[in-house]
C-alpha cells in the first residue's frame, strides 16, 4: 500500500489507515474483542500498517485491543493516539455526557494540562504495550488550558523519546496557528467527507503552505456512505448515529439518492460504494491519509480494495457536479 510522509515528520504513514474507535464498541452499539484483533491484524497483513485510536475510545479498551493485535509487530506499524480527554471523575471541561457499553452513564471531559499530557501518555504507553507513540495528538481543543501548555508537553514527549511527533485533531486555522508557534505539528486530524468539505475552505490551504499532514476521519460519514443503511434501518442499542444530522431525513433520503446517483461509477471498477467514496478522499487535494474504521476482517478487506483502483478525472468532475446539487442541512 502506498504510504506518505506526515507532514514535516520523519513519520510515514499508509494511505488508508485502521481507524480503531468502531472496535471498542462504545457509541457503535457494541463490537466482538476477537473479531477486532483479527480486523487489525488482517490490516497489517495487507498493508494497512497505520492504526489510529484515542484513550477514551472504550475508555482504554480499544488501546487494550490495539496492543493485543500488535504484540511482535511493533516494527511494522505505526501507532497513532489520541490524549487530553478524562472521564470518571470531574476533571476538566465538561464536553458531553454518554454510557460505556454496560450502559451505565458516564460524563466525558476535555482536559490538556502539561501533567495530564505526561500521565495521559504514560497509560496510553501501558495499555498499548509499548514503549514510544509514532504520533501523539489532541484530541479535543481544550478551553481551559492554553494551547502553548499543551503543545509544551507534546514537545517534552518528543524530547524524552515517548513520542515522535506532535499533531492535533478537531482544530480550528485559530488554534492551529497558535499551535505552531511553539511546536511543528505534524497533523491536524479532522472529519471529513463527500458530504462534509467545510475544510476545503481554510484548513486544507494552510496545512498544504505549512507542509501539514491532514488525517481524514469519518470518510464514510461513520457508515453512511457505504449505501448500506437505509430508511428504517434498526440500529443496536448504544448506537449514536441516528442522532447525528446526516441519517436523519430529508438528509437520508438526499445522501441515498447521492449514493445511487454514483453507482455507475462503482460498477465501472468492480468496486462497492464504499470503495469508491474511500478512494476519493485519498484523491483529494491536502489529504495524506483516510482513516477506515472496521469490526471485523471483511470490512478491512473491502476498505483495502478501496487502492485497487483509481478514480479518473472525469469521474471525480462527476462526483463533484452531483455534490454540487447535493442539499444537506445539518442544524437538524
Amino acid at each position: 500500500m502506498e504510504t506518505r510522509k506526515l507532514g514535516q515528520s520523519d513519520l510515514e504513514v499508509s494511505v488508508l489507515a485502521f481507524g480503531a474507535w468502531a472496535i471498542d464498541g462504545w457509541m457503535w452499539g457494541g463490537a466482538d474483542a476477537n473479531d477486532a484483533i483479527k480486523a487489525i491484524e488482517t490490516a497489517i497483513d495487507n498493508g494497512m500498517t497505520t492504526i489510529d485510536t484515542a484513550s477514551v475510545y472504550g475508555f482504554g479498551l480499544s488501546e487494550e485491543l490495539v496492543g493485543k493485535a500488535i504484540r511482535g509487530k511493533r516494527e511494522k506499524v505505526q501507532i497513532l493516539t489520541k490524549f487530553g480527554m478524562a472521564w470518571g471523575s470531574k476533571d476538566g471541561d465538561f464536553f458531553f455526557a454518554s454510557k460505556d457499553n454496560s450502559g451505565n452513564d458516564i460524563n466525558i471531559y476535555r482536559h490538556a494540562s502539561k501533567k495530564k499530557v505526561l500521565q495521559d501518555c504514560d497509560d496510553s504507553l501501558r495499555r498499548l504495550r509499548i514503549d514510544y507513540i509514532d504520533l501523539f495528538q489532541i484530541h479535543w481543543p481544550d478551553p481551559l488550558t492554553p494551547v502553548s501548555e499543551t503543545m509544551e508537553a507534546l514537545d517534552i514527549l518528543i524530547g524524552k523519546g515517548k513520542v515522535r511527533a506532535g499533531g492535533v485533531c478537531n482544530y480550528s486555522l485559530e488554534l492551529m496557528n497558535e499551535a505552531e508557534k511553539v511546536l511543528s505539528i505534524a497533523s491536524n486530524q479532522v472529519p471529513y467527507s463527500m458530504v462534509k468539505r467545510d475544510i476545503e475552505k481554510d484548513i486544507v490551504p494552510h496545512c498544504a503552505h505549512k507542509n501539514i499532514g491532514i488525517l481524514a476521519y469519518s470518510p464514510l460519514q461513520r457508515g453512511l456512505l457505504s449505501g448500506r443503511i437505509k430508511p428504517g434501518h434498526k440500529f443496536n442499542d448504544g448506537d449514536t448515529r441516528p442522532d447525528t444530522p446526516y441519517y436523519k431525513e430529508p438528509n437520508l433520503s438526499n445522501i441515498l439518492q447521492f449514493l445511487d446517483d454514483i453507482r455507475p461509477l462503482a460498477e465501472n471498477h468492480n468496486a462497492t460504494l464504499a470503495q469508491v467514496v474511500l478512494n476519493w478522499t485519498m484523491q483529494q487535494p491536502g489529504i495524506t491519509c483516510a482513516l477506515a474504521g472496521a469490526r471485523n476482517p471483511a470490512q478491512v478487506l473491502e476498505n483495502i480494495g478501496a487502492v485497487s483502483f483509481r478514480l479518473t478525472d472525469e469521474e471525480i468532475k462527476r462526483i463533484y457536479t452531483l455534490l454540487s446539487d447535493l442539499n444537506i442541512d445539518t442544524k437538524i
